[in-house]
């Protein structure tokens, strides 16, 4: 028996067999030279991107990019566009589903393909992405560099020719929309935070300076860091309460609809709504909290302008309002994933129903605690709506969200808009490298 696992081991040790009685490629040689490549094609897209445009260039051979693809798409007729879509799709997809199938296969016609296609596809992708004469002296260089790229790592990989070549075209798709819809946009938009608001001046750090001492850049950071420390709290809080409270209490089904109907409320139907409690108007008052002050003798007070802070509270409230259905209905699925042997053996030990809450319910249930607190604080960081429809950012209720927005279509200042931006992603990014450390860490323990 010990003979057996001994050489069972030794065979799950030993290294794998090398292809043709050939040594095997070096990794250190393949990974210097895909290195060296990446460096070359970073270097070659910034100066790609950043080479002054010509008006008057005309496009390359290829005689068509994305551009005057959608243009095409466009000046077809409703009926025919989405078959067209669908068609291109489905063509596309059939490309790469035949070369993931056929390429990865020994043979001389299957090497011809791979190398083939190696460099074909990273030019025409280029050569549509950027198709004009300005710019051929970029992308024909990037193209081929990716391509060889590509082949000579898929050459030299230990599982054999075609394994990185498969895998590639596998993550391409996806990895193109990442790079394109977040990759791109977020170093353009950092880029741009350091130039002036036509986006042809380098400015350096003067609009994060505009940020934090206007007036408009000031109090939108500090409005953002209210919402974000106090809204997560009170939904988190409420949310909690609600969840234990409802789950004796009869009809909680029909309770807990009734309480996350809000969150499913689109966030300016929220402001519309809440907008009518807080209205101020002379004589008869339809607003439902100034109803009241009039009621008990007071004088109305105009909510929604009343500075500092408690403009920025009622707006708040508003937000709590929709985030605790959405706090409640996770925080009471957590609840009810509590073992009921620890809650009967804390009963047993004489603890009230506060003790077994506060020591079992809670720390049982901390996960879910930190996802809503988490979850809330990003949604208010981003927020936009509830203060465009409610305020529009007077009376120093502004945030980033909005101001944002505001300082790009209003003040035509992008700038500005894109300092605010990467203020956003900088307060948002913490939480979710926090987020996803405590996901793994609870899969790491189950």
């Amino acid at each position: 028996m010990s003979q057996t696992t001994s050489t069972t081991a030794q065979a799950e040790a030993a290294p794998p067999p090398e292809r043709g009685g050939k040594r095997p490629p070096s990794r250190t040689t393949t990974r210097l030279v895909v290195t060296i490549g990446f460096i070359l094609i970073a270097a070659l897209l910034i100066f790609l991107f950043l080479s002054p445009p010509a008006p008057d260039a005309r496009p390359t051979s290829l005689g068509f990019s994305f551009n005057s693809f959608f243009q095409w798409i466009g000046n077809l007729g409703p009926i025919l566009q989405i078959p067209v879509v669908l068609l291109i799709f489905a063509v596309v997809v059939g490309i790469l589903l035949v070369l993931i199938e056929y390429a990865p296969r020994q043979g001389t016609g299957y090497f011809w393909l791979r190398l083939i296609s190696c460099f074909a596809i990273p030019l025409i992708a280029f050569m549509m992405l950027r198709p004009y004469q300005n710019a051929v002296i970029y992308v024909i260089p990037i193209a081929l560099i990716a391509g060889g790229l590509l082949f000579y790592a898929d050459y030299r990989a230990r599982e054999g020719a075609g394994y990185l070549y498969q895998l590639t075209l596998f993550l391409a798709p996806a990895a193109i929309l990442i790079l394109m819809g977040l990759i791109y946009p977020s170093i353009a938009t950092i880029i741009q935070s350091f130039f002036d608001k036509t986006g042809e001046n380098f400015v350096g750090m003067e609009n994060y300076v505009w940020a934090f001492t206007n007036p408009q850049g000031f109090w939108s950071i500090i409005n953002t860091l209210i919402w974000a420390v106090f809204a997560p709290i009170f939904a988190t809080v409420v949310g909690l309460a609600y969840a234990a409270f409802m789950e004796r209490a009869r009809g909680d089904r029909i309770l807990k609809i009734l309480v996350f109907i809000p969150f499913a409320i689109a966030p300016v139907s929220i402001s519309l709504i809440w907008k009518f409690v807080y209205d101020y108007r002379q004589g008869e008052q339809i607003g439902i909290l100034n109803a009241l002050v009039v009621a008990f003798g007071g004088e109305p007070v105009r909510w929604l302008d009343v500075w500092p802070l408690v403009n920025t509270f009622c707006l708040l409230f508003a937000f709590v309002w929709a985030q605790t259905g959405f706090a409640m209905v996770v925080l009471s699925a957590a609840i009810k994933a509590v073992p009921a042997e620890q809650m009967e053996a804390a009963q047993l030990d004489g603890t009230n129903a506060w003790q077994r809450f506060t020591n079992v319910t809670v720390p049982g249930i901390r996960t879910a605690i930190v996802i809503v607190l988490t979850t809330v604080t990003i949604a208010a960081l981003k927020l936009y709506d509830i203060v465009a429809v409610m305020t529009g950012g007077r009376s120093n209720s502004t945030v980033l969200g909005f101001e944002m927005v505001n300082q790009q279509q209003r003040f035509q200042s992008y700038g500005h808009a894109a300092a605010l931006a990467v203020l956003i992603f900088i307060f948002v990014t913490p939480l979710i490298i926090y987020n996803v450390r405590q996901l793994r860490r609870q899969r790491e323990v189950r």
